[in-house]
């Protein structure tokens, strides 16, 4: 049975502020991964991080921009693998934001853990997204205090 992730984080912040978090490339690098995004449908992209030989992981994460709607939705695919073209995970990412009264509220859902070979990826990423949200949440904090590493 496939395996998905679903996470829901509310943010004390604007939705503008929060929407530029998950998709300004420099920001992205401070709290996910370096990147070459862009918040276009179509666009190609990678996540890059130090190799995981535990996760059977090359450090490259191949992505595509599936779809948009500025301020509310974003969803790319999320692809990896052991490197030299061999990919064994098959996924995709949607965040989906909305207005709340003094903040915002973000669904993060990560859908694609198909096989038993996905089963020690998605056990790191039902964590590691976690952290990624609390990541977010302090530099958003630090902007409001005036301290950015921007």
């Amino acid at each position: 049975m496939a395996k998905i992730i679903k996470h829901q984080y509310f943010f004390a912040h604007p939705i503008d502020m929060v929407w530029e978090y998950l998709t300004n490339s420099e920001l992205m690098a401070q709290w996910l991964m370096k990147n070459d995004f862009l918040p276009i449908v179509g666009h190609e992209f990678q996540f890059r991080t130090g190799a995981k030989a535990n996760l059977n992981l090359d450090g490259i994460f191949h992505c595509k921009v599936l779809e948009i709607e500025p301020l509310k939705k974003l969803v790319y695919s999320w692809n990896c693998g052991p490197g030299e073209g061999k990919i064994n995970l098959e996924s995709v990412v949607t965040w989906q934001l909305e207005v709340r009264e003094n903040g915002t509220t973000v669904v993060l859902e990560h859908r694609g853990f198909n096989q038993e070979e996905n089963l020690d990826m998605y056990h790191a990423l039902l964590h590691g997204w976690l952290e990624k949200f609390q990541n977010i949440d302090k530099l958003l904090k630090a902007t409001d205090h005036g301290h950015t590493n921007a």
